[in-house]
């Protein structure tokens, strides 16, 4: 059995100089989010003059979990970042991906959601060669690459299979798989895992570092579930309720063995606790 080492929680994150050459894959500069509600009902800001910057690591990404209660504008962040509607664009402030304004959805980026997203009427091959037929990939070619990633997510031998076939495990394998074909460098994951049992989650968690460290993307989760936050995040981001602000960012550094072992240790688990905590204070 593989030996489970512990993260450690500090605030100070590892310093990068400044590079104009190579700017940060990421940075919110005082955005902030309102909405007009229907009907006359007046304005609602979802998030306020949040800012981070997220740097582009040399031979690496950064996994980023974001915690915080229903609410609090998590995926209002995530859904202007991949330029999507009606939370892109925002309000007011600046959104930069590798120095360049963020102006709607592109191909560096992509988004795994929570709800099984696979189209019912097409297979697994089908649904992973998508994006790939999107950007006007060569049939034979996006039939290899969409092979190449049904096998790294272990779903070998369901090329043929429609969504209704699969367990909700399978379907978001599916979904990663489609996502991570066409290379983005950054993935956006919107509690993925959610409507998993906790055994799958654990099986999903351990599938998707081992995807993260070899496409060398940027990550960004949303999920409630705190062990998992703290598990896969490189940091923690800590929202306040509505409005959103950033209230804490948390360097705890990578994955350090398996899920179920990880988890399972009474270090890991003070750490959870300790965040958990955090979380809510910030409630």
């Amino acid at each position: 059995m593989t030996e489970a080492v512990t993260k450690s929680l500090t605030v100070d994150r590892p310093h990068v100089p400044a590079d104009p050459a190579n700017p940060p894959v990421v940075v919110f500069r005082d955005v902030t989010k309102t909405f007009t509600q229907p009907d006359g009902g007046g304005t609602f800001t979802a998030i306020e003059r949040i800012s981070f910057t997220i740097d582009d690591l040399p031979g690496k990404g950064e996994f980023v979990s974001m915690l915080g209660p229903s609410g609090c504008g998590k995926s209002t962040i995530l859904r202007i970042l991949a330029g999507l509607k009606p939370s892109f664009p925002a309000t007011s402030g600046t959104v930069l991906v590798k120095g360049k304004p963020v102006l709607g959805p592109g191909p560096e980026r992509g988004m795994v959601f929570q709800s099984y997203s696979s189209l019912p009427c097409y297979t697994v091959l089908q649904n992973v060669e998508l994006g790939l037929r999107l950007k006007g990939v060569p049939r034979g070619d996006r039939e290899e690459i969409a092979r190449h990633w049904i096998q790294r997510v272990r779903l070998g031998g369901n090329e043929h299979k429609y969504p209704h076939e699969l367990s909700g495990g399978m379907q978001q394998r599916v979904a990663i798989a489609r996502t991570l074909a066409v290379k983005p460098k950054i993935i956006l994951m919107d509690e993925p895992f959610g409507a998993l049992d906790r055994m799958t989650r654990w099986e999903m968690q351990d599938l998707i570092v081992d995807l993260w460290q070899n496409v060398e993307a940027t990550v960004f989760l949303i999920t409630h579930d705190i062990p998992e936050a703290v598990h896969l995040g490189d940091r923690v981001y800590i929202f306040t309720p509505s409005p959103g602000r950033l209230l804490e960012e948390i360097y705890i550094g990578p994955p350090t063995g398996p899920a179920a072992e990880v988890q399972r240790t009474a270090d890991f688990t003070a750490l959870a606790n300790e965040i958990s905590r955090k979380v809510e204070q910030a409630g």
